[in-house]
């Protein structure tokens, strides 16, 4: 399934957002939470995330080089598995939301293979640093 698009969602007291209902049925097997670079979280299927495992860590040399054991770090200790429950939300674990300052309004957004999950002032920002590169580049 290719994810798009923009939707506006809110997580509960206990830390559950409702998945749009167009993606619900790629997750009904669950998926995988964990916080990208820019902070916001990324949400992968069981499938999208085992296939970016294997795209930033299989041609690595196993766990050999310190390079790869950094990578190995950097990526999977803070992934965690998820599932929906009969109300189509995931519960997003208060490590992933106080570290992504997840809370109230959340934006979800498609990124084609995966969802990232925003708090609307960081997409704000993330929008405008955008927008700065697209100028510049057309500069």
């Amino acid at each position: 399934m290719f994810f798009f698009g923009t939707f506006e969602h809110a997580i509960d007291e206990r830390g559950r957002v409702a998945i749009p209902a167009r993606y619900r049925r790629a997750f009904v097997d669950g998926g995988v939470l964990r916080v990208g670079p820019e902070g916001a979280v990324e949400m992968y299927t069981n499938g999208t995330f085992e296939a970016e495992v294997q795209r930033r860590l299989g041609a690595e040399d196993g766990n050999r080089s310190p390079e790869a054991r950094r990578t190995r770090r950097a990526f999977l200790p803070e992934a965690y598995a998820v599932d929906l429950d009969k109300q189509g939300r995931i519960l997003v674990p208060p490590q992933i939301r106080d570290r992504s300052n997840l809370g109230g309004k959340v934006l979800i957004i498609g990124c084609g293979d995966y969802l990232e999950l925003w708090h609307p002032d960081d997409w704000a920002g993330e929008q405008a640093a955008l927008e700065r590169a697209a100028a510049e580049d057309g500069a």
